[in-house]
């Protein structure tokens, strides 16, 4: 049947389904295909299979993550092991030095040596009849024998005047054989019997004549002070 509208014809349902389904077609087709002029179409999305998880890959992640723990606690026991053995040498260290020094408080400390005398200054004395005298008594003071400097001098000065080698060898004593010798005019035996000791044994010795001759005056006499003649 025609339209009543002039130049168009009229057109069944079926004729309006299949039209407006090849517009659908063609405005979907037109849109699919619109782009930016010198714009390449874009390529059709690819759609990717999803992966497939089973139990073993579970277990194995378990695994993995069970071990790293494992790990990190091994670790941190292991450091907080050496901490204690490090804080253990330190304690035991404080606690030796600690020690050591009460030990060192304890001992007693040693007793300073005792200073070693000085030796005694030997007294200097000239070597000449003034010394040989002054020697001679503090010899004869030391042992407790009486004798004074001028009695001393005195006799010297008439026995010998002086010369410790001076010899008698005319007298009684020298025709007996043992003549009289030194400052003092002493006979062997008299000097061997009355000699002090710390003295020479040589009766030409200046002090020990001296020293000898006032122990026999002091032993005979009382003192070489009451001897004013041949004794």
């Amino acid at each position: 049947m025609r339209s009543t509208i002039t130049g168009t014809a009229r057109l069944t349902t079926v004729h309006k389904l299949s039209a407006a389904g090849l517009t659908a077609a063609a405005g979907a087709a037109a849109l699919a295909f619109a782009v930016t002029p010198g714009q390449a179409a874009e390529t059709p999305s690819v759609a990717v299979k999803p992966v497939a998880w089973t139990t073993t890959d579970l277990g194995a992640h378990d695994h993995i993550t069970q071990q790293a723990t494992t790990t990190a606690a091994d670790a941190a026991a292991a450091k907080k092991k050496a901490d204690a053995a490090a804080k253990a040498k330190a304690d035991k260290a404080r606690a030796d030095q600690q020690a050591a020094s009460r030990s060192q408080a304890r001992t007693p400390a040693k007793p300073a040596a005792p200073a070693k005398p000085a030796a005694p200054v030997k007294k200097a004395y000239a070597d000449n009849l003034d010394g040989w005298i002054k020697e001679s008594l503090d010899i004869l003071k030391s042992k407790n024998i009486p004798a004074t400097y001028d009695g001393i001098k005195r006799n010297v000065m008439r026995e010998s005047t002086g010369n410790p080698r001076a010899i008698n060898d005319w007298d009684v004593n020298a025709a007996n054989g043992v003549p009289s010798k030194g400052l003092l005019q002493i006979i062997d035996p008299t000097f061997k019997a009355y000699h002090v000791e710390g003295t020479s044994w040589d009766p030409y010795d200046p002090v020990a004549n001296i020293t000898a001759s006032c122990n026999y005056a002091a032993d005979k006499y009382g003192s070489m002070d009451n001897v004013n003649s041949a004794y």
